[in-house]
């Protein structure tokens, strides 16, 4: 089945969507994106994905190319025109097409190019790794400086899910200054004793929708959280770790470069929050 895509305005098949050669999404990796998850047919933490959308575009100063109200129908056409049960929904949001190729951005009246497809994910939240956790390996951080801004600008990280492939492990945590920023598309936790360890908001790590939650679910829990750096040293003598993202929710991770954690098993706290936070979000998707 050919899925339906919406590209600036028109719902089509994805065999027949096309943008310009010179949008600068193509040529300078002039966008932002965000992934939004489904579950039961409903869209999950939507309002926080669309005040990030909203934060990336300003600190780029792009222009918004559809309101929140416009982007929830066309995500909800999507969904329903694909028969998503449980899946995602894909935003592209770039500076438009200037006519020609340039480093400067064009006049401020170019429309904005506007993407959006869905992907098909049946069981998305019982995915059989969190059963059995995930192995990562460290690499070094060679991303640019503003992670903070979800970009497409993906080529690294892309080449770090590949290492981690060659190394036969599930992901790569990036290592900067002597500590953990982040995975390749999640961000990084450990556990240890009660206290649940996470680096702080800053330039240097995507502000995740779903660690938003997961910390605000955790406090309620009674469950302590310290934001601060830590070592892949400090994560390997730990209780427990795990990573969070709008597609794998908390996901455990048992093995760091080699190193078991909690005899090479998930432990209770990655679980018990994977638990709550996938409650949580089906009572409140929309």
């Amino acid at each position: 089945m050919t899925r339906t895509v919406y590209v600036n305005g028109t719902y089509l098949p994805e065999t027949e969507a096309k943008i310009s050669i010179f949008d600068r999404g193509f040529l300078m990796a002039d966008g932002v994106y965000e992934v939004t998850s489904v579950l039961d047919g409903k869209l999950i933490d939507f309002d926080g994905h669309c005040a990030r959308l909203g934060r990336s575009l300003a600190e780029l100063e792009m222009a918004a190319p559809c309101s929140d109200a416009e982007l929830l129908t066309i995500f909800r056409d999507l969904v329903r025109i694909n028969d998503i049960v449980d899946g995602m929904v894909y935003l592209q949001v770039t500076r438009g097409n200037p006519g020609d190729r340039d480093f400067a951005y064009p006049p401020a009246d170019t429309p904005p190019t506007l993407v959006a497809f869905t992907q098909n994910k049946p069981g998305l939240a019982d995915s059989p790794a969190a059963k059995v956790g995930w192995k990562v390996i460290s690499v070094p951080d060679m991303r640019w400086g503003r992670r903070d801004i979800k970009t497409t600008q993906l080529l690294y990280p892309s080449m770090a899910k590949m290492m981690a492939k060659a190394a036969a492990v599930d992901d790569s945590w990036f290592v900067q200054d002597g500590s953990v920023t982040e995975g390749t598309s999640n961000n990084a936790y450990i556990v240890k004793g009660n206290r649940i360890v996470t680096r702080q908001l800053s330039h240097d790590l995507l502000h995740g929708i779903t660690r938003a939650a997961v910390l605000r679910l955790a406090a309620e829990a009674q469950m302590e959280v310290e934001e601060r750096p830590f070592t892949i040293a400090e994560a390997q003598d730990a209780d427990e770790a795990f990573v969070t993202s709008a597609s794998a929710f908390v996901m455990p991770v048992v093995q760091i470069d080699g190193v078991d954690l909690a005899a090479g098993k998930p432990g209770p706290v990655a679980a018990r929050l994977r638990e709550i936070y996938i409650d949580e979000m089906r009572k409140t998707a929309i």
